[in-house]
């Protein structure tokens, strides 16, 4: 569980849904010399480290393969734009959640609050010395969620909270769709079948995982200063939209060393623990559905989190092992 509060913050680059209203200074232009050294390094020979939109062929099928982001910007309304005719004509449109798995997750936020919300025993006011709790519910406060209500939440799901910064939190009460939602939107009004990559569970059982004693050590580590998160914000937005997706997430990987209380030796061997159980196993995962959508369709979307796109383990690397022709589109 100890990868709960790491992987919560990777979810913006693979499951979140707010507007995009930080700005300044990027945590890129923060980095030390040795820091940018160490991240050009990691993104040097790393498969498929650039590139949003990539047209994947095979024995006459084609696969429109988009690295998505799950929150709003206006700058997703020309990537969109190169979509939007493939999506239209597509056979089936796969997401990792599709509209009716947003709605059942809504119910199951009502249906089942013992999953979200702590609904007997103590609470984390309980649960924490006063200057733990008083920090956390100072953090809370500035996303807009009163200290009443986070009291009640179970530490991995405020740890998923905290990890939005606040400048973000303003579209995410908005419920203005991110390039996911978009995608799934156009699908609807052109009647083009859409499924799931993944039950809509999956992610809650990565951060569900541990007993409620390790939730609460990493949800300590959640207190990182909204400097710090507004400027990882900046950057991760700065790089999506160059495309950079390699240096999207290893930028992450080196921001670690940034969290207080957590030395980089630990910090490095949970980014992998997250790594594994948040993108590669995943992507391993989703490979027989796509095979298995592929052998009933011929034109396919397929959209996800654009960190599922790079590395040895991604999806496109994956793709082309199993004889697919990759384009980069965009």
């Amino acid at each position: 569980m100890r990868r709960c509060t790491l992987a919560a913050a990777a979810l913006l680059l693979t499951a979140g849904h707010a507007a995009a209203q930080c700005t300044g200074t990027s945590y890129l232009e923060l980095l030390s010399d040795e820091q940018r050294m160490e991240l050009d390094q990691a993104t040097a020979d790393m498969p498929y480290a650039q590139g949003l939109i990539w047209d994947a062929t095979r024995d006459g099928q084609v696969m429109t393969v988009v690295g998505t982001m799950h929150i709003f910007d206006p700058r997703l309304v020309p990537i969109y734009d190169m979509i939007s005719q493939d999506i239209a004509a597509a056979d089936l449109i796969m997401l990792e959640a599709t509209p009716d798995d947003q709605r059942a997750l809504e119910a199951m936020l009502v249906e089942q609050p013992d999953m979200f919300l702590i609904t007997e025993g103590p609470t984390l006011p309980d649960l924490l010395d006063d200057g733990t709790w008083a920090l956390l519910s100072d953090a809370s406060a500035n996303r807009g969620v009163p200290g009443f209500m986070a009291a009640q939440m179970q530490p991995w799901y405020l740890s998923i909270i905290l990890a939005i910064p606040p400048c973000a939190m303003e579209g995410l009460a908005s419920g203005i769709e991110g390039l996911d939602g978009m995608i799934g939107t156009l699908a609807n009004e052109n009647d083009v079948p859409m499924q799931a990559l993944e039950p809509i569970t999956t992610l809650f059982e990565i951060f569900q995982t541990g007993t409620i004693e390790e939730q609460i050590d990493m949800l300590r580590l959640s207190l990182i200063s909204p400097d710090m998160q507004q400027s990882m914000f900046v950057a991760m937005l700065d790089s999506y939209f160059s495309g950079q997706i390699g240096e999207l997430w290893e930028v992450s990987r080196i921001a670690v060393a940034d969290v207080p209380g957590l030395d980089p030796e630990t910090g490095a061997a949970l980014f992998d623990e997250m790594e594994d159980a948040l993108l590669n196993r995943r992507n391993r995962d989703w490979m027989p559905v796509i095979a298995d959508a592929m052998a009933e369709n011929d034109t396919v979307v397929l959209a996800f989190g654009a960190a599922h796109l790079i590395g040895e383990d991604g999806v496109l690397n994956m793709l082309a092992n199993d004889g697919w022709e990759l384009e980069r589109r965009y």
